[in-house]
């Protein structure tokens, strides 16, 4: 029975990775097809009201600036908008798709220039392509290793059966998992440096035009690596916890040391065992990375509060939802087939 299930989970499998393909497939191909029939950057300017062309006109005839031209593009669709200052301020906003040009200064069309303006600006197109999602992803992958490293001797500190060691162990996994992050934040970038007489940025070359970012992002690692190490300990205590201790009693029959059993029989069998948590916790990481805001590094959420101070407009946080969305399911995606592969669970 465990045979014929194991082939009906493979050919499952493998019928929902080609349907997915396919589906992927088909998407690019329409991108690919809607982005080669659209308008050219050229064809919207041309799209402009007369009044506006006037003004251009007058612009390029003297030394004054009248106009702001604002043109992002996703290929398949773009956004075109025109922007004067002053007393008789006009603003005139375009999307193209399908080859055509719309006007989209009111109703639905309006709202879906602002997602497009906006999700184009958040990535940091035109600039540092997806900044934010590079900072999260970095600051989130480089957090999970980091935590997941300290994890290991957290937890056999915790299990240890020297009681000092126990107690220190267990009294972290404490302060961690019993305190928010957002104040552990906090702490680490802007008591810390008060305590022991040192700024983040002080820590990087004098002149470094980029010292308050690097510092700000050391610190926010630190904090974040400090939390996974809590959480990732109870995650690897639990797994440890959980193999057969009769194991641990054969290994020492056969005159195994301690380290000896841990090493070659215990973790590597928790290991497999870890895998689903820890893949949540990467996922749950994510989103806890938002909290760099705080600190003012240009993560997504950082980018999109930037983007409604200067906007106005609220509306600019859902195209941040749907890219934490997209994000946080390829990583459930790749976790799943991971999980799959090499998980003890069925």
């Amino acid at each position: 029975m465990n045979f014929l299930k194991r082939i009906i989970d493979v050919r499952g499998w493998k019928r929902a990775s080609k349907t997915a393909a396919i589906v992927i497939m088909a998407a690019v191909a329409l991108l690919a097809a809607l982005s080669w029939v659209n308008v050219s950057e050229e064809e919207m300017l041309q799209s402009a009201s007369e009044e506006m062309q006037e003004i251009i006109r007058q612009e390029e005839a003297s030394s004054r600036k009248y106009v702001t031209v604002t043109y992002n593009s996703f290929g398949f669709i773009k956004y075109l908008s025109f922007s004067t200052s002053g007393a008789k301020a006009v603003k005139e906003t375009y999307i193209a798709f399908a080859g055509q040009v719309y006007p989209a200064d009111t109703g639905f069309l309006k709202f879906i220039g602002q997602m497009v303006n906006y999700t184009y600006r958040m990535l940091g197109s035109g600039q540092n392509i997806l900044h934010g999602v590079k900072l999260t992803i970095l600051l989130t992958t480089l957090s999970m290793v980091i935590g997941s490293i300290l994890s290991i001797f957290l937890a056999l500190g915790k299990i240890s059966k020297n009681k000092f060691i126990s107690k220190i162990s267990s009294a972290y996994v404490f302060f961690f998992r019993g305190t928010p992050l957002l104040i552990q934040l906090f702490v680490i970038y802007f008591s810390v440096p008060v305590i022991f007489g040192f700024s983040w940025r002080g820590l990087f070359a004098i002149g470094d035009t980029e010292a308050v970012y690097k510092g700000a992002f050391l610190a926010a690692l630190i904090a974040f690596s400090l939390n996974a190490a809590a959480y990732c300990a109870e995650i690897v205590r639990a797994a440890i916890q959980s193999i057969d201790k009769g194991q641990g009693e054969a290994a020492k029959a056969l005159g195994m040391t301690y380290g000896q059993t841990m090493r070659h029989i215990i973790i590597p069998q928790s290991i497999r065992r870890m895998i689903p948590p820890l893949c949540n916790e990467f996922v749950m990481m994510i989103k806890d990375v938002s909290l760099v805001f705080a600190i003012s590094l240009m993560d997504i959420t950082t980018i999109s509060k930037t983007i409604m101070t200067s906007e106005g407009n609220y509306l600019v946080f859902f195209p941040a939802l749907v890219i934490y969305l997209i994000i946080t399911a390829i990583f459930t995606f790749l976790f799943g087939k991971i999980e799959k592969r090499l998980s003890v669970y069925e």
